[in-house]
């Protein structure tokens, strides 16, 4: 597979060490303001980690080259309308999500079960904390969680969701739930970036031959399932 990095701060820079490893060809790295080329290979697949701000403009370029593209940048969805009218008549796809992390996946889906279990009388709250450089917070990991406890009966209000930025944290995100009885909480602790840089290889690998903008999370069952397996 070959990719092209929208962004070459430290999650790019991951990426590329990762699909070395992997055997996957980075043919070129664009920061915001480069210029754009063209003749790009069919096998390509784009993979943003960039600014916010950046999004649309990669989107709309993405798409009128041909080029599937992997959004995991965060703090741009109040675009996200304008980046699906983009997306959906291309003959290429894009997949976007707060989190590509395959554990946190599995942590939405643990805390989805527990919220659906206890009763509405559980006030729900969450905490994140990042490095003091990360710009959006709350996280868009964090805004996802809130919108799981939501949908599972348990909304959360403004004031109980709390970020923290300091030092060089990778990313630590907690949920709760308390009663007058008892508190339950949910934790998930990123030990290094490159579970983000694996989970976006992976929607790359997936999202080759797909239409239309897909949300990570929505599509993770369809992309572990699809997933490249190891050399016995």
């Amino acid at each position: 597979m070959d990719l092209l990095l929208l962004g070459y701060g430290k999650m790019n820079r991951l990426v590329a060490e990762m699909a070395a490893e992997q055997g996957h060809r980075v043919v070129k790295t664009l920061d915001v303001g480069d210029a754009w080329t063209s003749g790009w290979s069919p096998a390509l697949v784009a993979i943003d980690f960039s600014v916010a701000g950046a999004v649309p403009e990669h989107v709309e370029r993405c798409m009128a080259a041909g080029i599937p593209l992997i959004i995991g940048t965060t703090g741009w969805l109040e675009h996200l309308e304008t980046v699906r009218a983009q997306v959906e008549p291309a003959a290429v796809g894009a997949v976007y999500g707060a989190n590509f992390s395959v554990g946190v996946q599995a942590f939405y889906r643990g805390v989805r079960a527990v919220a659906e279990a206890l009763p509405a009388s559980y006030e729900g709250f969450v905490w994140e904390a990042h490095h003091r450089q990360k710009k959006d917070a709350p996280s868009g990991t964090a805004l996802e969680l809130t919108r799981v406890l939501a949908a599972a009966g348990h909304p959360v209000a403004p004031g109980n969701v709390a970020s923290t930025r300091a030092g060089s944290l990778p990313g630590t995100h907690t949920v709760g739930f308390d009663s007058p009885e008892d508190t339950v909480t949910f934790t998930h602790t990123a030990r290094s970036r490159r579970g983000f840089a694996a989970g976006a290889l992976l929607a790359a690998h997936w999202i080759l031959g797909r239409r239309g903008l897909h949300e990570f999370a929505a599509v993770f069952p369809e992309i572990i399932a699809a997933a490249p397996r190891p050399a016995e």
